[in-house]
């Protein structure tokens, strides 16, 4: 089996186990077996013999499932987000967070909160519209302040956490001035996959195959670019071209994200990074595996999230954050 294959079917594996076992873990505990018959039932053309109770069906279908796939799909999104910006930039600090653009996707978001009027059929494009103008300015930003240092990692890092900073307190002016939208702007500002239904997932599925696909493409020029932005213009690459491209692509996989269950942090700097130990630099394997990697890292953290203390929901933001500072902060000083 080849080792592009081999990885593919190995993390595949661990993501279906992965649902299938959070599916089970919750308030209410209901035996894997059970939840294996349950999702079988409900598939076209198959009788099971029920052997479960109508409030166990209730809590895995309608409560538990969507919950789980939108895990899976944000996991995803943010993953692939930070393998294209740390190939694009070489940096392997890069990551939608640290740079800012997820607090600029959230500034976004709540401007689009706070003007649009939400019963309005417009507020659902309005939402990532105004989400991808926030995380598409927030990186011209970073890139202005670091531009004269020619985008070093540390210089970058600095300027993301700079422009971080300047959006956290534009946002919480925007809370401050809320009233009754105050609940839903600080949502954004904490992350949580509560509170969403199918609708949510069938509304962020066609960015991640559509950006998944356009950064997949450009798997070679990404590998080239390692080697430096010389020798892929050597090369006769354009690479302007596909840097601009690419990082479009990985800000509207973070705006999407962001407008639908706000900021969630290091995803895009973890797993890459444990992906890359694993498969090697190439991009061709790269890219898939840690997009699969980032669904079953999401996945498990919501779990935490939503199990670690009983009768209380933790933000997601804050299980990532914990397990993704220290992380950073153990790269960082590599670095420096």
């Amino acid at each position: 089996m080849k080792k592009k294959n081999y990885h593919l079917l190995l993390m595949g594996l661990i993501l279906l186990g992965s649902i299938l076992m959070t599916l089970s873990i919750g308030s209410v505990q209901v035996p894997v077996g059970i939840t294996f018959r349950i999702l079988l039932n409900q598939l076209p053309l198959l009788e099971i013999e029920q052997d479960w109770s109508t409030t166990q069906e209730s809590i895995i279908v309608a409560l538990r499932l969507p919950r789980v796939f939108l895990a899976v799909i944000v996991g995803a999104m943010l993953a692939t987000a930070g393998v294209a910006f740390q190939g694009v930039l070489r940096n392997p600090l890069a990551d939608p967070y640290i740079l800012g653009i997820s607090s600029g996707a959230a500034v976004g978001a709540a401007g689009a909160i706070l003007f649009v009027n939400t019963a309005n059929i417009l507020a659902k494009i309005a939402l990532p519209l105004f989400a991808f103008l926030g995380a598409i300015l927030s990186l011209l930003m970073v890139f202005a302040l670091a531009w004269r240092r020619n985008r070093e990692a540390v210089s970058l890092i600095l300027a993301g956490v700079v422009i971080q900073s300047f959006l956290g307190a534009i946002l919480a002016f925007a809370v401050t001035i809320s009233g009754t939208k105050l609940r839903t702007i600080v949502f954004w500002m904490m992350g949580s996959l509560a509170g969403n239904d199918w609708s949510n997932i069938l509304f962020l599925m066609p960015y991640l195959i559509i950006c998944f696909t356009l950064i997949y493409a450009f798997y070679r020029n990404l590998n080239i670019l390692s080697l430096g932005e010389q020798a892929a213009h050597h090369l006769g690459m354009n690479v302007e071209r596909i840097k601009i491209l690419v990082l479009l692509a990985a800000s509207l996989l973070t705006a999407a994200a962001v407008s639908v269950v706000g900021i969630i942090g290091f995803v895009g700097l973890i797993v890459p990074h444990i992906v890359r130990l694993i498969t090697g630099p190439d991009h061709r394997i790269l890219i898939p595996v840690s997009c699969l990697a980032g669904s079953v890292f999401l996945l498990w953290s919501d779990t935490l999230a939503r199990t670690l203390i009983p009768a209380m929901e933790i933000p997601i933001g804050v299980i990532t954050a914990l397990a993704g500072a220290p992380f950073f902060g153990y790269l960082l000083k590599k670095r420096i």
